[in-house]
């Protein structure tokens, strides 16, 4: 592929990856503080009912941390490059599995057996313990887990083509030097001089104070 498709390309799927990555985190995060389980326990008269709410983080542990991993993976997936990148695309991934499994968990009444020791809690090992699921938690669990799913396989695929940290501070139109261009040989008319942008002022400026030049004049 060839054309301006053909550097935007990378840096669209490189911002697609870092914002997948975010979502999924918050996701998890948010989902962690809701309510995915309401536990009745029924106790021997006259004792009342008692009532009981677990949140994502009680029912399922994992997913809050997972939630953090990815929130630090959406940084980490730009700051490293080649063989590392890969490796974060893993972690991504298998965050990701652990987030979709716990959603599923929950959806399919997996979470009951987290409401066993309920009663021996209360101090009464013939309570009768329901359970009832809460679905919005474990929804966006498993939406979350889709997401860094898909987020991670596709680090892992392309990521070691996208630009990394500090990429677009590269002069991309320098001449090593001892080539003919660089010394003003004849080799210098063939390559044309890159436009000075603002962004290469602004690091000439930076550079003439470092040697104590005043860059104003």
């Amino acid at each position: 592929m060839s054309g301006p498709d053909a550097g935007t390309r990378p840096r669209r799927e490189l911002t697609a990856v870092v914002l997948g990555c975010a979502a999924a985190g918050a996701l998890a995060l948010s989902a962690a503080s809701q309510r995915w389980l309401e536990v009745t326990i029924t106790r021997q008269p006259p004792l009342p009912p008692a009532t009981d709410v677990l949140t994502g983080s009680q029912a399922a542990a994992l997913v809050p941390a997972c939630g953090l991993l990815l929130l630090a993976a959406a940084v980490a997936v730009i700051a490293v490059r080649g063989l590392g990148r890969s490796a974060v695309g893993l972690v991504v991934a298998a965050a990701g599995g652990v987030l979709a499994w716990a959603g599923l968990r929950a959806l399919t009444g997996g979470l009951d057996a987290a409401t066993a020791d309920v009663s021996d809690v209360v101090g009464l090992t013939d309570a009768r313990v329901s359970t009832s699921v809460v679905a919005t938690g474990p929804v966006l669990t498993l939406v979350a887990g889709v997401l860094a799913v898909l987020a991670g396989a596709l680090v892992v695929l392309r990521g070691q083509r996208w630009p990394g940290m500090g990429r677009r501070y590269e002069r991309t139109g320098a001449v090593p030097a001892g080539t003919p261009a660089a010394a003003g040989g004849p080799g210098a008319a063939a390559r044309p001089a890159r436009p000075e942008s603002p962004e290469d002022r602004h690091q000439a400026a930076w550079k003439a104070l470092d040697r104590g030049e005043d860059p104003t004049v």
